[in-house]
């Protein structure tokens, strides 16, 4: 898979700011980990349609992850996981919070 980022570069009063875009083939099926934990597998990107902003990435998570976070001991259960648990993307998905704090950052999908 090549790395198709796009970068952006916007100067401010102060300084130059980079801006780094990622399309969301390049995010989906990567693996997630947080701290030593495979937390699953990105399925799709969620966006917010009233903010056009990213929220959510849809993760298949691992049996363990799924028992860690949501007490249940089966493995493919999807959910959602806030964006503000990701503290950075290259070959995974690597989350800043510890795995105790988990629960907090994943939601079931809302059903329809």
């Amino acid at each position: 898979m090549s790395n198709n980022n796009s970068f952006i570069y916007l100067r401010n009063k102060e300084n130059w700011v980079v801006y780094v875009s990622i399309k969301s083939r390049d995010i989906r099926w990567k693996k997630v980990i947080c701290e030593d934990l495979t937390v699953g597998e990105v399925k799709e990107v969620i966006i917010d349609s009233s903010t056009w902003k990213v929220t959510h990435l849809e993760v298949d998570l691992s049996k363990d992850a799924a028992e860690l976070a949501l007490g249940i001991r089966k493995g493919g259960i999807r959910n959602f996981l806030a964006v503000s648990a990701i503290e950075k993307t290259n070959k995974a998905v690597k989350l800043k919070v510890k795995k105790g704090q988990l629960h907090i950052y994943l939601k079931p999908p809302k059903l329809k």
